[in-house]
């Protein structure tokens, strides 16, 4: 079951990966940015598509090797994500509430999966 978890978790942020990185300005829009200019389009290919395919390649080792790294390396992510979610809570607190989808609806994925991340730690 922990392979599974960590393979489909690594799925996931490599399908991310690969969209940013080939469509930066298609990923972003639903949340209301534009990615027009070379610079833009440069930071979503990094921050999207090269930490979606890391953590990809990171998820897929941990699923695949039982080294002493191994929970390390699964809670880096599992905490990257609670992060994400965290830093979502906090501009629901600041700015205007938003709909649910995109933020909420990433906000619930990126709690899921870092949590099942984490439990898989535990079994």
């Amino acid at each position: 079951m922990e392979e599974v978890v960590l393979v489909a978790s690594a799925a996931f942020f490599a399908a991310m990966g690969l969209f940013a990185l080939a469509a930066p300005a298609a990923l972003v829009h639903p949340f209301g940015l534009v990615a027009t200019s070379a610079v833009s389009r440069s930071e979503v290919r990094a921050v999207y598509g090269g930490f979606g395919v890391a953590m990809a390649g990171v998820l897929t080792w941990c699923a695949t090797d039982d080294d002493a790294m191994r929970d390390g390396a699964a809670s880096a992510v599992g905490i990257s994500l609670a992060g994400m979610a965290v830093g979502r809570a906090i501009s629901r607190l600041l700015d205007a509430p938003t709909s649910f989808y995109p933020n909420w609806f990433y906000c619930l994925v990126e709690i899921t999966v870092g949590g099942l991340v984490m439990v898989v730690l535990r079994t």
